[in-house]
């Protein structure tokens, strides 16, 4: 240990404590994972001068320099995982690679004109029973102009799911893993623990599987693409796939490295049976998303929940009503605008 910097896993692996601005969660580990050909990073933090500091110092205390990153694997598009990619592999010359279903989001949000982001933010709330209050800012021309740090990196490389990276001298294959969003993947290292832990190597598990959080599910959608998805039976189904994993050691991207995934994971699918049987007690009678999100249990009263966050809350409603729609335990009221659920 070096300070609160970083931390030697063993086995030619580290992490780096790189911040996160203005965040409860604090920071994001970023992996440092030696190979024959130079360090390869598992995510690179918030783009902000802070964290480039961080992970450059970090990356001192490694033994090694940004300048020698041989490449860049990103768990998935959020900003505190691909943040810095594009600075890592100006530095360094690295390649980036992600998977295609987080990639094409990156796409679509670097091309789309920020007006078109707001009106179509804005026709999802409504849809889901947002007041005209929670909606009036996204019609302002003020918040139209740009859309902030939604410039992230293009990869130049594809993760395919099952696929061994190109980590030379090692054995990294890729997990897909989708829920958090489309394209998350969580990254299988095939070697021995260093410690000889009784299991199937680590596991890289971003925001997949975490040891005290619940990961956000939400809903990553082409605005020029109806299909219906269901993020939280595609997470349910990840989950009991990395389970089958057994690793000896989960690597996550926040807080701290455990074992027992299967415990967690178990831990996890009974909290979204919970919330979805919770869920099913208010669809008695119809709710829209936004009134559900409303009197779901969340970490804080409804009312002290911030803007951005209330997004956040009424993705994740939805993402479950689509899910109890999927298994045939609710359905859409016939006619209801903006649409209501209700428990069948």
């Amino acid at each position: 240990m070096t300070g609160t910097r970083t931390f030697d896993h063993g086995g030619g692996v580290r992490s780096v404590q790189v911040p996160i601005p203005d965040n409860p969660l604090g920071h994001t580990l970023v992996y440092v994972v030696d190979t024959d050909r130079g360090p390869v990073l598992v995510d690179t933090g918030w783009d902000d001068p802070a964290s480039w500091d961080a992970l450059s110092a970090g990356l001192a205390d490694c033994g090694s320099g940004v300048q020698e990153v041989y490449g860049v694997v990103i768990t998935h598009h959020h900003p505190d995982h691909h943040g810095l990619s594009a600075r890592v592999r100006e530095a360094s010359g690295a390649w980036i690679a992600l998977h295609a279903a987080d990639a094409a989001i990156v796409r679509r949000t670097r091309e789309t004109r920020a007006e078109r982001w707001f009106t179509y933010m804005a026709a999802k709330l409504t849809a889901a029973g947002a007041p005209e209050e929670h909606i009036a800012p996204l019609r302002s021309p003020r918040r139209r102009t740009t859309l902030p740090g939604l410039a992230p990196a293009l990869p130049d490389r594809e993760i395919v799911p099952g696929d061994l990276l190109d980590l030379p001298g090692r054995r990294l294959r890729a997990i897909w893993t989708p829920g958090h969003t489309p394209g998350h993947v969580c990254l299988h290292l095939e070697e021995r623990h260093p410690a000889r832990l009784p299991g199937h190597g680590r596991l890289f598990s971003g925001d997949h599987l975490l040891p005290e959080i619940t990961p956000h599910i939400g809903l990553y959608e082409d605005p020029d693409d109806a299909t219906v998805t269901d993020p939280l039976g595609d997470y349910l189904d990840s989950l009991e796939r990395v389970a089958r994993l057994s690793p000896a050691e989960v690597l996550p991207a926040h807080q701290y490295a455990f074992s027992d995934a299967p415990a967690r994971v178990r831990q996890l699918l009974a909290h979204h049976e919970d919330r979805l049987t919770a869920l099913l007690a208010l669809l008695s009678t119809p709710h829209t998303p936004w009134q559900l999100a409303e009197r779901m249990r969340w970490n804080r009263p409804w009312d002290d929940i911030p803007y951005g966050s209330r997004n956040i809350a009424v993705s994740e409603a939805e993402a479950h009503v689509r899910h109890l729609v999927k298994q045939g335990r609710a359905e859409p009221v016939a006619g209801s605008e903006p649409v209501s659920y209700v428990a069948v």
